[in-house]
């Protein structure tokens, strides 16, 4: 059996993982005012176009006709099973779209399901599960691994500007005012498939303990991610000050927030992604 693995552009995944797992990503359109990418930017011109723009950008999420043109090619064959991963229901019904073109398609072969998660959360567990499809083709078997995955894969990061989450609407159970407030910074994880603010805390070392100290009972046997929308610098510096807390075996990956979920962020957020035994 040919695992074929399909995600939104809120995804953020490697290049070469891409490769390596057959992982397709569903392009979402970038607006800045009345300027449409319908493939989006390149990180590095993304986030240099949102500091000198005083636009608010928007992203516009795929319609079933780009699932529709993608399905096509894999409809019903007997030798290809299509796993789709898409961003949280909370944050947009992607998953509607995709599964309105299976729908139309009438195909049969193909498992279509929210991650409640996005950016590299969302990475995160389709590549952990396309490992697991590489020793296993029963397909409730696969379906049961994303469910599990899924409730294991977590997310902290600090939000340098809580004015992008408020304005997207993407925001739950705080208010962005604290934003403001001098040296605070809010810590935001993804709870049920929603954006929320967990803490806050005074001035960046504070910030950073909370986030390394929330990391509860780590999975050593999967990665974890230090992210970052267009700060590596950050992210690659959270990890140093804080290697000797991991296991030398412990495999550590930096990945970037590219412009979907950096549409909502902002630049300067940073924080890890990894998954619970």
């Amino acid at each position: 059996m040919k695992f074929v693995f399909v995600a939104d552009a809120a995804c953020d995944v490697s290049e070469e993982d891409k490769k390596k797992y057959n992982i397709n990503i569903i392009p979402i359109e970038l607006n800045f005012g009345d300027e449409i990418y319908p493939t989006g930017l390149p990180d590095k011109e993304y986030y240099e176009k949102l500091k000198n723009s005083s636009i608010m950008p928007k992203t516009a999420m795929p319609n079933s006709y780009k699932f529709q043109t993608f399905y096509k090619d894999y409809v019903n064959k007997d030798d290809v099973f299509v796993i789709t991963i898409l961003i949280s229901m909370e944050l947009s019904t992607t998953k509607v779209q995709a599964q309105n073109a299976a729908d139309e398609l009438g195909m049969k072969n193909v498992f279509i399901e929210e991650s409640q998660a996005a950016t590299v959360a969302q990475g995160a567990l389709i590549v952990e599960l396309a490992k697991y499809c590489q020793k296993e083709n029963d397909i409730e078997k696969i379906k049961n691994e994303f469910y599990r995955l899924r409730e294991k894969v977590k997310l902290f990061a600090i939000i340098n500007d809580l004015k992008y989450l408020k304005a997207s609407g993407r925001l739950s159970g705080t208010s962005a005012a604290i934003g403001g407030m001098l040296n605070i910074k809010p810590i935001v994880s993804l709870v049920d498939g929603k954006v929320v603010n967990i803490a806050k805390c005074m001035g960046t070392p504070k910030a950073e303990s909370y986030i390394i100290n929330s990391i509860k009972n780590l999975d050593q046997t999967k990665p974890i991610y230090f992210i970052h929308s267009n700060v590596p610098e950050k992210a690659k510096e959270l990890y140093e000050k804080n290697k000797s807390k991991f296991a030398d075996s412990q495999e550590i990956k930096i990945g970037g927030i590219s412009y979907v979920v950096g549409t909502h962020v902002g630049a300067g957020c940073y924080g890890v992604v990894y998954f619970e035994n």
